[in-house]
């Protein structure tokens, strides 16, 4: 088969045309697809019927499938575990969730960044999908830390951010009401050097940042909402609109991405994969 790239906007993203996933592809068709990945960070193949094996097959297109294991501090943020399937949804049976994240809006954020080794990629397919909204914008982090002020920037060389997954969608962290010991956190580099590309990127998202190593309460939190503008500057965003067998691919190391609300009574269901990464350098 013959694969195309379409952009999909002047901030980031592509469409990938001519390539049906529920069969192998050849090794051209492969390297094509991690071309694009690395120059679009984010990636779209629409109109797919894929079975859990035909999204495990494609996801290997992009490394190692992360199997997902529940967090030995006990928090339970829900779905399944031991398997390489996450459910994002709102659907409830018996009384129970199916999966994580369900409903309404979701601030940006990186994947994973509370990780010692962040995850490179994460593949949402889109199962079921309600009658509007719940669209994905994806921001491009390249062109943040490359817009971010120079006397901001040299500031900042070589510190660390700390991020932190408290299990909140729309609120900004504040440490003095959470026990770190009890959440995923990691202090990563502010701005990373992406291990394949070899390009900077601003690595801090609304949701999960949280301080600055090195700076006061106050300097961090200023310098904080410097960046968290930056980084979601529409200029640098594109959105996605999702379309009913849509598999999305988006680079976690250089974008950042947030979900946008949407009917809470309408079934949302999307099957995520994740591929693993490895430890940010400066």
């Amino acid at each position: 088969m013959t694969i195309e790239i379409k952009p999909l906007s002047h901030a980031l993203g592509a469409e990938v045309l001519g390539a049906d996933l529920r069969k192998p592809l050849d090794d051209a068709g492969v390297k094509s697809l991690r071309e694009a990945f690395n120059q679009h960070i984010v990636l779209c193949i629409r109109n797919q019927d894929l079975s859990e094996d035909d999204q495990l097959r494609a996801a290997g297109y992009f490394g190692k499938v992360h199997v997902r294991r529940k967090p030995t501090n006990g928090r339970d943020p829900g779905g399944q575990w031991d398997t390489p399937f996450m459910m994002v949804t709102n659907i409830v049976e018996n009384g129970k969730p199916i999966g994580v994240f369900g409903d309404g809006e979701m601030w940006f954020h990186h994947d994973t960044s509370y990780y010692p080794e962040p995850h490179r990629a994460t593949l949402l397919y889109a199962m079921k999908l309600p009658s509007w909204g719940g669209n994905t914008c994806f921001s491009n982090m390249y062109r943040a830390y490359e817009n971010i002020p120079r006397p901001l920037r040299d500031r900042l060389e070589g510190r660390k951010i700390l991020q932190v997954h408290d299990y909140k969608r729309r609120e900004r962290l504040d440490l003095d009401k959470i026990d770190l010991n009890s959440v995923r956190h990691f202090e990563q580099p502010i701005f990373i050097t992406h291990p394949v590309t070899g390009r900077k990127s601003l690595y801090v998202s609304r949701l999960m940042s949280a301080r600055i190593e090195g700076l006061s309460r106050e300097e961090s939190d200023a310098a904080l909402d410097q960046l968290f503008a930056i980084a979601e500057d529409p200029a640098i965003v594109y959105e996605h609109r999702w379309e009913l067998g849509d598999l999305v691919i988006w680079d976690n190391w250089c974008s950042i991405h947030a979900r946008k609300d949407f009917p809470r009574e309408e079934p949302r269901l999307m099957r995520r994969l994740t591929i693993e990464g490895q430890a940010m350098r400066f």
